[in-house]
């Protein structure tokens, strides 16, 4: 298994973008074009990641400004997460978070939040639940949790 940041396999991006359209039913566009502004830089968000095993992609996730809700205020969001059926139980989902979770500290992010009707799942990955969201066009509320990296005392600057 291997995870890839997108921004550095940007001959993979159509690939993903169809990937992710085929799990979750966005339009092909919406992922092609925040794809398309992951690889060509610039900005920290949106980024990409995907899981590949045996040249297949069997996982993958990404960041973004807003997973579509209400709680503006709450940047950036996990998105996308999925991995395939044939592949869950085994870390996978895990792995991709804490992956994510690193990279995106490096590159100056160090709270992330994800929306999700899962319970009791992202908890195990170090994600807390800290409240409901209302979803665009959703007639429920969502629930919204949150991921804090610590800084790691190896790498911090003291004075």
């Amino acid at each position: 298994m291997e995870i890839l940041k997108i921004r550095e396999h940007r001959e993979l991006s159509s690939r993903a973008a169809a990937w992710f359209h085929a799990k979750w039913g966005v339009p092909l566009e919406a992922y092609e074009e925040s794809i398309q502004a992951c690889v060509n830089g610039g900005a920290v968000v949106p980024q990409w990641y995907i899981v590949v095993e045996g040249g297949e992609i069997t996982g993958g996730a990404g960041v973004i400004e807003n997973d579509f809700h209400d709680r503006k205020d709450l940047t950036p969001n996990v998105c996308a997460v999925y991995v395939e059926e044939h592949c869950r139980c085994q870390g996978i989902a895990g792995k991709l978070l804490e992956f994510i979770c690193g990279d995106m500290s490096r590159l100056g992010v160090d709270t992330l939040y994800l929306v999700t009707d899962h319970t009791s799942f992202y908890e195990r990955y170090g994600w807390q639940f800290l409240c409901m969201a209302q979803g665009d066009g959703e007639p429920g509320m969502t629930r919204m949790y949150i991921h804090k990296n610590e800084t790691d005392v190896n790498t911090a600057v003291l004075p």
